[in-house]
């Protein structure tokens, strides 16, 4: 039996998968800590918890938040993270712009990536980087 919570899969196994399911998996991955990250710091009640979560996982959010973590990556990372922004999308929700929404698939992209390489300490460091700001203000 698979353990889904520690899924490690082999780099030929990835490479198969497309960047919009390293996405679709990323946003999932993405928005666990997000809603961890809010519970943790003392903002989980009712609609102020979701309406914070909306806030923090809309795309031009998760994009402005990708602009802070690209000098940290490697080589290989801002690969999987190029691969992610060219990714064939062919609908933009209304609240975000093409390049935003771009960006946003591009670190979720990445950190379904990370996430399938077991590679958890590498996405909890990007993801302190990113909530830098949010922590500041609490």
């Amino acid at each position: 039996m698979n353990n889904y919570f520690e899924l490690r899969l082999e780099e030929d196994e990835i490479r198969a998968i497309s960047s919009i399911g390293l996405a679709h998996l990323g946003d999932a991955v993405y928005e666990l800590l997000v809603r961890a990250w809010l519970c943790a710091h003392g903002k989980a009640t009712g609609k102020g918890l979701h309406r914070s979560a909306v806030e923090l996982v809309k795309a031009p959010a998760q994009a402005a938040r990708a602009e802070r973590i690209l000098p940290m990556l490697t080589e290989e990372e801002l690969a999987v993270y190029k691969r992610g922004r060219n990714a064939h999308v062919h609908t933009i929700p209304h609240s975000a712009s093409r390049a935003d929404y771009l960006r946003a698939t591009a670190l979720e992209c990445l950190l379904g990536w990370l996430y399938l390489r077991g590679e958890r300490d590498r996405i909890n460091r990007l993801f302190a980087v990113m909530m830098e700001e949010e922590q500041d203000a609490t």
